[in-house]
């Protein structure tokens, strides 16, 4: 197993993981239950976890992949940016969980203001997370890219010179 095999693994966690526990945590506040929103704590949290993980493999992944046909250094390079501002935002985001957690723990007044500032915090995350999902799948999913899009689009549409009615 390869870095590029373990970076596949891995890197599904942080983008599905901070979704599940954004809705999740939307729940624990509409419901006013602090259970629903530990777990949601816990979630992001790992997704933390699984971003070192991801961010460490990625590397590894990139020799391996930059040098295929069809791929080139400009596509890896874009998503190597998003991702590394959405490990950001999810270390924040994990580390601020830990702190909603213990606040929730200990019926802390604070624990409200902390779990409404994870929401925020989270609805960050999941915005970069779809922006690094999309760009780490065009790596190999040629067909998503912008400009297939835009070739298929332009396929699609037969243009005449003589276009008379």
């Amino acid at each position: 197993m390869n870095d590029a095999h373990l970076h596949m693994l891995v890197n599904h966690f942080p983008i599905v993981g901070t979704i599940l526990g954004l809705i999740i945590l939307i729940g624990g506040v509409y419901f006013r239950s602090i259970s629903i929103k530990n777990t949601a704590y816990f979630l992001f949290i790992i997704a933390a976890v699984f971003t070192v993980f991801s961010m460490s493999t990625g590397e590894g992944a990139e020799e391996i992949v930059e040098d295929m046909p069809t791929i080139g250094h400009e596509i890896i390079h874009n998503h190597e940016e998003l991702a590394e501002k959405f490990a950001i935002v999810l270390y924040l985001l994990g580390v601020v969980s830990v702190i909603g957690l213990i606040t929730n723990i200990r019926n802390h007044p604070k624990a409200t203001f902390f779990s409404y500032a994870i929401v925020a915090i989270a609805a960050v995350a999941v915005f970069l997370s779809t922006k690094v999902g999309t760009s780490g799948g065009e790596i190999r999913h040629t067909e998503i890219r912008s400009e297939a899009v835009n070739q298929n689009s332009n396929a699609a549409s037969p243009k005449s010179e003589n276009n008379e009615y």
